[in-house]
């Protein structure tokens, strides 16, 4: 089965934005878009072991008469390989429901919440919720689309960082783009710790042979460090871990990259698993 990332277009500026920055995703990983454009505010997602309910503002149900014209034309001008989910199914409750078995998920940071609520800083409660549950990486756009070049990932030695590291390993293959490491180390011999997290969890050939750069800061604080990720980067994460992210991820440091960081971010929750012929291929 070919690849695939699932969209939930929202028909505004902002969408316009967004739908722009997941075409431009896929056609760095060649991945097909699956664009849903909803008809209610409120829609199922079906996990392996869970289903998901996701309530959506109310910009979402704006001009419907156009929302799908719209889409074809911004698709069609991008290049990107995409096609229309128009009719999902629907439960018993009459909600539609969408499944999973897809590689990834674009999301803006907010989609419950009202539109003015959309800032950096900002991670709404339904966006936290697939973040923590999805088995595939979510795409968290920037607020407007901006061409990326390479990948940046954030890791700091724990079990989430490690899964960040694989999956930016892959899609900095997948793309052909340089992947760069960005490390906050400023504690007693927190540079030790990562480099035995790194050797424990096989991750030594990818930092030897597939990092162009890692950059480890033992000095300064993470809000000035960060600023040596390159503006034009996808950053790469993991969520709710130990170390780097830890298990209050939305907590201050999050907020604080949040912030700092205007960039796209590729998100890899706790069920997500990398493929085994991706580790297959950093060996």
């Amino acid at each position: 089965m070919e690849a695939r990332m699932l969209h939930v277009y929202r028909n505004t500026p902002y969408g316009r934005e967004t739908l722009l920055c997941s075409a431009h995703f896929c056609k760095k990983l060649d991945l097909t878009l699956r664009v849903y454009i909803p008809r209610h505010r409120k829609f199922l997602i079906y996990f392996p072991n869970e289903a998901m309910q996701v309530d959506l503002d109310s910009s979402y149900m704006a001009s419907p008469d156009t929302a799908e014209e719209r889409v074809r034309e911004l698709l069609d001008e991008s290049g990107a390989r995409y096609d229309i989910l128009d009719k999902p199914g629907f439960t018993a409750s009459n909600l539609p429901d969408l499944p999973a078995d897809y590689d990834f998920m674009a999301c803006p940071r907010v989609m419950s919440e009202k539109p003015a609520t959309i800032a950096l800083g900002k991670i709404g409660n339904r966006v936290r919720a697939l973040l923590k549950t999805a088995t595939f990486p979510i795409l968290l756009h920037a607020s407007v689309c901006k061409p990326w070049k390479s990948v940046a990932v954030l890791f700091g030695g724990s079990e989430n960082g490690i899964r960040s590291v694989r999956l930016g390993a892959r899609v900095a293959r997948l793309c052909g783009c340089p992947l760069d490491v960005f490390t906050q180390a400023d504690k007693p011999r927190q540079r030790d710790k990562v480099e035995k997290a790194i050797d424990k969890a096989g991750l030594r050939t990818i930092f030897d042979y597939e990092v162009r750069r890692w950059h480890v800061f033992e000095s300064g604080d993470l809000e000035e460090n960060l600023y040596a990720v390159p503006h034009d980067s996808l950053v790469t994460l993991g969520a709710y871990g130990h170390g780097f992210i830890k298990d209050n991820w939305f907590g201050s440091v999050m907020e604080l990259v949040q912030s700092t960081m205007p960039n796209a971010m590729l998100v890899a929750g706790p069920n997500f698993v990398v493929p085994d012929t991706d580790e297959e291929a950093a060996h």
